[in-house]
């Protein structure tokens, strides 16, 4: 099982060589989170030259969204959005990648295991592999899970004011699903919240405030089932937009009027306190490599 990651920021992560046997050229990854029973995965990789792989079947199911850089898999170009994915038992044709191009990678249910195939390279043997160019789809307006199903536009239920999804895959057996989320400068949804399946996300672009902290672009959490979390609030200026990755269809158990309350005795304030000593004043360091958390010049 992998354990609950919140919050952390990918720069903080150390990086490693990837993960991609039979893959040629020069790749590495940060682990955002890892299995380490089974070795699925969350990765964020970058490719330093031109890579290639042979067509064939991953051990995993396995899923690509495409940071930035370009990828060419079976003859489609791939840009920034790119996506795609490989249900288990689907076998994936050639891909090259451009220097440069830096992806999120997610295993699930098995490690890195890759075993090359020539039939791969036909389009009937790849039936199942899922390709998207995300920039080309629509945003659909969430519904409100009390009334109406959030992974079914057609039911009908009530839409979440400021909040649309990309569906980007989705199992029909499991409900596992991995979609791209947008929220509306200043959204915000107060209750806190909790779900019977994993919940995971990578920050794109823009951020929200909520009771974990702070989330911006290249943060990222993993969240095991029945972990209390929300009152979401996106940012003012830009909103917020993540890719969010679901072990089945998520279901909203909402606690409302949640309360934490801690008492204790004043100690070590400073005067006014009988026998203490005047507080002392620690700037708090995010990493050796990035600084402060107050430094100005981190992005």
């Amino acid at each position: 099982m992998r354990p609950h990651v919140e919050l952390i920021d990918e720069q903080d992560l150390l990086w490693h060589t990837a993960e991609l046997p039979h893959g040629r050229g020069e790749a590495r990854q940060r682990n955002l989170s890892y299995d380490e029973e089974n070795g699925a995965a969350s990765l964020k990789v970058e490719f330093l030259t031109d890579w290639t792989i042979p067509g064939g079947l991953h051990a995993a199911q396995t899923e690509w969204y495409v940071l930035d850089g370009k990828i060419d898999i079976g003859g489609r170009i791939l840009g920034e959005g790119g996506y795609w994915c490989a249900p288990l038992g689907v076998r994936t044709p050639r891909i090259s990648v451009a220097a440069g191009t830096s992806i999120l990678l997610f295993r699930e249910y098995a490690d890195w295991g890759f075993t090359p195939d020539s039939n791969a390279d036909d389009q009937m043997a790849t039936e199942g592999l899922v390709v998207r160019d995300v920039n080309a789809m629509e945003w659909y307006d969430v519904i409100d899970p009390v009334n109406g199903s959030p992974m079914d536009f057609n039911r009908g239920g009530t839409p979440v004011p400021g909040l649309f999804i990309k569906l980007l895959y989705r199992d029909p057996v499991t409900g596992f699903y991995t979609r791209l989320i947008k929220a509306k400068p200043g959204w915000r949804e107060h209750p806190l919240a909790h779900h019977p399946v994993y919940e995971e996300a990578y920050c794109l672009e823009g951020e929200f405030d909520y009771n974990f902290g702070r989330m911006k672009r290249g943060q990222y959490f993993f969240r095991p089932a029945g972990v209390r979390h929300g009152d979401f609030t996106a940012g003012e200026e830009a909103g917020c937009t993540w890719i969010l990755r679901c072990d089945g269809d998520l279901v909203d158990w909402y606690t409302e009027n949640a309360r934490v309350e801690m008492k204790g005795t004043p100690l070590n304030w400073g005067e006014g306190f009988p026998g203490t000593e005047p507080p002392v004043h620690i700037q708090p360091v995010r990493s050796r490599s990035t600084g402060t958390w107050l430094d100005p010049g981190y992005q």
